[in-house]
């Protein structure tokens, strides 16, 4: 009785030493698979980013390419021209299956979109044109007062913007150490004006009216929204704002006295290097959806004459 015992035992122990291996190899299995899984996935995550980066890289080089065609054609810049309008998205496999034997592989391929938009950044008012060699600019600092006006902002964000602004631009840190303070970084981009001293939901009103450009720049009449127009012309109101953009629906403005006589001879303040008909800064936004990726990409071109170059790339 005491062998019959022990033998049952000691099957006992091996059914569950069995049992542990199995446990154990089973959990390294996992393991394995998990980290092949997690490396498949990975390595098609990289590739789907750098497949993604260099056609929105190409897409950039064709807006570079339409801008400069554009310049080709004419001095002005308005929004029947093909650079202002947008590229809905469309599905790059029915483009790259030229060839019938390439269609079994287009199939393989997981499904990429591809839409962009160029807008003129010379149609909102620029930020940097508020201080001018260290002074504030009084006709940039009434355009941005009305805008405020219009859009319900505190004005004390202006006057903090304006400030803080004269800090950042200053050479002369001097001036800045003996009064105790330390001058801002100078912002690259609307978001960036937080450092100045406007909030995160004054910033959300102003980002389709505003901009952050390198230099001064004037606002394209043919371009600029109507709250864009009513705040840099002083003396327009908001109904000869929309009546310039029913005018210039039906004929783009060649020079700036077109202005003046789309609005019946008034007496509007139109200044060279404040306003204009053409621009030289524009933003490029590409975005590329493969599956559930999406990657965009925001660029800042300056163009003069047919040279078109990046100042920015931002990608998301």
């Amino acid at each position: 009785m005491t062998g019959f015992a022990g033998r049952h035992a000691q099957r006992g122990a091996a059914i569950l030493t069995a049992m542990l291996l199995v446990t154990l190899v089973a959990s390294l299995s996992a393991a394995a698979l998990w980290q092949q899984w997690r490396g498949i996935e990975i390595e098609t995550a990289e590739r789907a980013r750098l497949q993604s980066t260099w056609i929105l890289r190409g897409a950039l080089d064709w807006a570079r390419l339409i801008l400069r065609e554009d310049a080709r054609a004419g001095s002005t810049d308005h929004l029947a021209e093909p650079w202002a309008v947008a590229l809905q998205e469309a599905r790059l496999s029915s483009f790259l299956a030229t060839g019938q034997g390439q269609s079994d592989t287009m199939d393989n391929m997981p499904d990429a979109f591809l839409s962009g938009q160029i807008s003129d950044l010379q149609a909102r008012l620029n930020a940097m044109n508020l201080v001018q060699d260290g002074v504030v600019h009084a006709p940039s600092a009434r355009a941005f007062s009305r805008l405020f006006e219009n859009l319900h902002l505190p004005e004390g964000e202006l006057l903090a913007l304006i400030q803080n602004l004269q800090l950042a631009l200053s050479d002369n840190a001097a001036t800045n150490a003996g009064k105790n303070t330390y001058a801002p970084l100078q912002p690259q981009s609307v978001d960036q004006l937080a450092w100045l001293g406007l909030s995160t939901t004054s910033i959300a009103a102003l980002k389709p009216y505003i901009t952050v450009l390198p230099e001064r720049t004037a606002v394209n009449v043919n371009t600029a929204s109507a709250l864009v127009l009513h705040a840099c012309i002083g003396t327009l109101k908001m109904a000869d704002a929309q009546r310039l953009l029913v005018a210039r629906a039906q004929t783009h403005f060649r020079t700036l006295a077109d202005v003046t006589q789309a609005l019946g001879g008034a007496d509007v303040p139109l200044v060279e290097g404040q306003h204009s008909v053409n621009s030289r800064f524009f933003e490029v936004r590409g975005q590329m959806r493969m599956g559930e990726r999406v990657v965009q990409e925001r660029s800042v071109v300056q163009r003069d004459g047919l040279v078109v170059k990046v100042l920015r790339r931002e990608r998301t």
